[in-house]
């Protein structure tokens, strides 16, 4: 009996190379590869070419990233959900910190995470005020340290200011209180509509008398504090891209202009680079003036006094 023919092997086949994907679009913009994971926070319109991006298409060019690029740019891997994140934090809670944190008030607030977004693209050291721990940390990672707590709470307040150089309060949400000790602070930056509060009427003033109250306490207890300080006045905030317009910052302008809450932003972390003598006190809203050096437009300003 004849035995069966042997078969002949497989005819390897060539490996198809990798999909191509360009580093730059035709336009010169990068392109953008999204996780089905991350859920986004804010509402970004994206710009059409790298050289005009705004700091959140910036952002998120390297967020969206992932913990690769988390890495890249310093910051240690997520701890997981139920390490010993806590116990470590009450361990080390009499340990004096270094002050090189830059705290923000209600993170939670779209205009808050735009700060946090232009701080994390500095590269600063961030600890933000929030109410979720597990979402913020869920959106941006180590890259911020969350504050759970109240605020009327002195040891609360006391433990988050530790290890803090700078405070943003981008909304006018009570944050400071003849109570609070902001010993070892080094600039304050209050971005306040106490000018649009002021000029609302009708049902509109109704509406807003708490946050007046809460917009007026704000800067009493800013300028009493002694603490290097900026107050800008900003106009009715709107939820447009940023640096698509110019600014004006005429005496009055903020009780009857508007601005986008990311120019708004923007300024806010500007502002952390310029420490005033005493306090330095604007009014802003969108408009036709072109600030392209924001360090010298503060220089000049305090220049002025």
């Amino acid at each position: 009996m004849r035995a069966p023919p042997l078969l002949a092997p497989p005819t390897p086949q060539p490996a198809r190379p990798p999909p191509h994907r360009p580093s730059h679009t035709k336009d010169g913009s990068r392109p953008l590869f999204f996780s089905p994971r991350r859920r986004p926070l804010v509402a970004v319109v994206r710009s059409k070419g790298r050289e005009d991006a705004s700091f959140t298409d910036r952002i998120l060019d390297y967020i969206e990233g992932g913990p690769k690029l988390r890495k890249w740019y310093g910051a240690p891997d997520l701890l997981p959900k139920d390490g010993g994140a806590e116990g470590e934090e009450d361990e080390s809670s009499d340990i004096e910190e270094p002050r090189d944190a830059v705290l923000v008030t209600n993170g939670e607030s779209e205009i808050g995470q735009m700060v946090i977004l232009s701080l994390i693209l500095k590269r600063a050291r961030i600890k933000a005020l929030v109410k979720d721990k597990r979402s913020t940390e869920e959106a941006f990672g180590t890259y911020v340290e969350c504050m759970v707590g109240n605020i009327e709470d002195k040891s609360f307040t006391k433990k988050t200011l530790r290890g803090v150089c700078a405070v943003i309060c981008p909304t006018d949400d009570g944050f400071f209180s003849d109570q609070i000790d902001l010993k070892g602070v080094e600039h304050i930056v209050l971005l306040s509509q106490l000018s649009v509060y002021r000029n609302s009427g009708g049902l509109q003033a109704i509406m807003n008398s708490k946050l007046r109250k809460l917009a007026e306490r704000d800067e009493e207890v800013v300028l009493a504090s002694g603490i290097p300080s900026t107050i800008i006045r900003s106009a009715s905030l709107e939820t447009t891209p940023g640096g698509e317009k110019g600014f004006s910052f005429t005496e009055g302008i903020a009780a009857k202009g508007k601005i986008s809450r990311e120019d708004a932003a923007t300024i806010c972390v500007e502002a952390l680079d310029a420490i005033p003598q005493t306090t330095l006190i604007f009014e802003v809203a969108n408009g036709d003036e072109n600030v392209t050096d924001w360090k010298t437009w503060f220089a000049e300003r305090m220049a002025k006094g």
